[in-house]
């Protein structure tokens, strides 16, 4: 917002303003008091929000390695069997190797979700350690 010379805005509009007043004694300190515990309680706020994004960062890197490693795997049977196709003599020779093929890649799939289940129940538990060990601090703290 652009402010003019005599103290409006672009459209006109005067500026608002706050009276600047101190607050008497006690009321003072225990606004002071609540400032000091709010900003206490956003620094630790910031610490756990920290730890929670690493281990979800790690979490992710880990779930992205094993993406990556099943994708890899997959590709590389998905070659033998096409190798394994075009040296193929006969169509009984295709029809065997697409079922034996078809079995492989249902078991393999099956364990990979398997897996992936696993690592993501992981992630989770992961990251949601820290705010739960948080609450539980402060829920002790208060109790």
């Amino acid at each position: 917002m652009k402010v003019t010379v005599n103290d409006t805005n672009v459209f006109g509009m005067p500026l608002l303003s706050f009276p600047k007043i101190g607050l008497p004694g006690v009321i003072g300190d225990l606004a002071d008091q609540g400032f000091s515990h709010a900003r206490a309680a956003s620094g630790r706020m910031t610490e756990v929000l920290g730890e929670t994004y690493s281990c979800n960062a790690r979490g992710a890197a880990d779930y992205a390695l094993k993406v990556i490693e099943i994708s890899h795997a997959n590709a590389a049977s998905a070659l033998d069997f096409f190798a394994h196709l075009l040296g193929s003599k006969s169509a009984a020779d295709v029809l065997t190797l697409s079922t034996e093929q078809a079995r492989k890649a249902f078991d393999t799939a099956s364990d990979q979700n398997r897996e992936l289940w696993a690592l993501g129940q992981k992630l989770a538990a992961e990251t949601s350690e820290p705010v739960r060990k948080h609450f539980a601090k402060v829920l002790h703290q208060a109790g």
